[in-house]
């Protein structure tokens, strides 16, 4: 607010100018958008349609990376280490494993140190005081792949996903655990809480059968025992075979991950499994490029719409752009209305349209990946700004008002 002193000497309260011109803009603005509501709502919906379908892509896109690396994580291990330069059968001392992190930025790191040997596996029947019965009583002997290891059982599940056939549902502390896989589970005829002979040369271990899993590799013919027993059979302690890990990330962060680990380990080489690898990046980066393209394709399409109705509405106001340059409007004045009302259009029709396409995307994620899309916060804003960058963009058709003569409109000129 400000004062003038009148005629008569008075002061009196007059108002400030630029509130006046705010006031005068947002009246202008209103009376300008509903000037054509039937006008308005095709491109509302217009817009609001662009922004549901950029946003439902973009967050399928988004959302697509976790459930690729998701899904290749039911392959198991993507690193293997193993001693360097060395044949089959070498061994790497078992400090190796300390070197290598818990985690990485992108969350834990899963692994297993294994010394896998070839035994033979033989059922044994309790006597009644539970211990293993005579040699004599055994039952059929097999050869095996036993794989001496240690890990948590939350690694083992990350790095050998399997499906469980059986699990004990109590633990005999006086004897080791191991673990079958299927076919061997079934040549040996075991399919309960029952105790194993583990031979390797003359010396033999028992342990009794926790689990039996199901791999879907090779892994079904090989049974699994904690490494301090293979230690003792084979008299390796300190040693084992190598190193399997589960590492999450991109193929790049990987592969950053592997150069890593391998400038630590001197003794050991560090080999990404590739076909992992590298086929998980080449899924998401054919993924990503075809939303990517649709999303380009829609917000085009959605520009030429709005652009099309602006031609029009630019048509329509001639008289009132050269009304308002004829009683003192400037061209940045009157510019800056056309730019104003179609943000105005953009970001309605964006919050409305994005909101609908997040919801949108929920029922695309499970029809292509069989689950449910989570929601991402970071796609409603871009979604929003690139529907407000598209409507001012499709409003380009008003920028030729402004280059109107007020003489040629009040003389009628087309």
């Amino acid at each position: 607010m400000g004062s003038e002193r009148t005629a008569s000497g008075e002061q009196r309260t007059v108002p400030d100018r630029r509130s006046v011109n705010r006031s005068m803009f947002w009246r202008v603005l209103r009376r300008s958008v509903f000037a054509n509501r039937a006008r308005l709502l095709v491109i509302l919906l217009a817009l609001g349609a662009g922004a549901a379908i950029t946003a439902a892509l973009l967050n399928l896109q988004v959302d697509a990376k976790r459930r690729i690396t998701a899904e290749f994580r039911s392959f198991g291990a993507n690193i293997t280490i193993v001693p360097r330069n060395g044949e089959r059968g070498n061994a790497m001392p078992e400090s190796v494993s300390n070197v290598i992190p818990t985690s990485t930025p992108l969350g834990p790191i899963s692994r297993i140190a294994l010394l896998p040997v070839v035994a033979e596996v033989t059922p044994v029947k309790f006597d009644r005081e539970t211990q293993p019965v005579d040699v004599s009583d055994l039952g059929k002997a097999l050869p095996a792949v036993v794989n001496g290891e240690t890990s948590t059982r939350q690694d083992f599940d990350e790095v050998y996903p399997s499906k469980i056939v059986f699990a004990a549902k109590t633990v005999h502390l006086d004897f080791n655990d191991c673990s079958l896989g299927k076919r061997l589970a079934e040549k040996l005829g075991v399919n309960s809480y029952q105790p194993l002979r583990i031979k390797v040369g003359q010396s033999f271990e028992y342990c009794l059968v926790s689990r039996i899993r199901e791999f879907g590799s090779a892994l079904d013919e090989q049974a699994f025992v904690d490494l301090a027993l293979i230690h003792k059979l084979t008299n390796t302690f300190g040693q084992i075979g190598l190193i399997q890990l589960r590492i999450p990330g991109t193929p790049e962060q990987v592969a950053e991950t592997v150069s890593t680990l391998q400038r630590k380990l001197k003794d050991a080489e560090v080999r990404p499994i590739r076909q992992f690898t590298e086929g998980e990046a080449r899924l998401y980066g054919k993924i990503s490029g075809v939303l990517t393209a649709t999303v380009a394709v829609v917000l085009v399409l959605t520009a030429l719409c709005v652009m099309a109705a602006m031609t029009n509405i630019a048509a329509e106001r001639k008289n009132d752009v050269g009304l308002m340059k004829a009683i003192g409007g400037s061209v940045r004045r009157v510019l800056r209305i056309f730019l104003a009302e179609a943000a105005l259009l953009g970001l309605a029709a964006g919050l409305l349209g994005a909101a609908a396409g997040m919801a949108l995307s929920i029922g695309l994620g499970k029809a292509v990946f069989g689950v449910a899309a989570q929601p991402r916060l970071i796609v409603y804003p871009v979604s929003v700004a690139l529907i407000v960058i598209v409507a001012i963009l499709a409003a380009y058709p008003l920028r030729r008002l402004v280059h109107i003569r007020p003489a040629s409109v009040f003389r009628g000129e087309e």
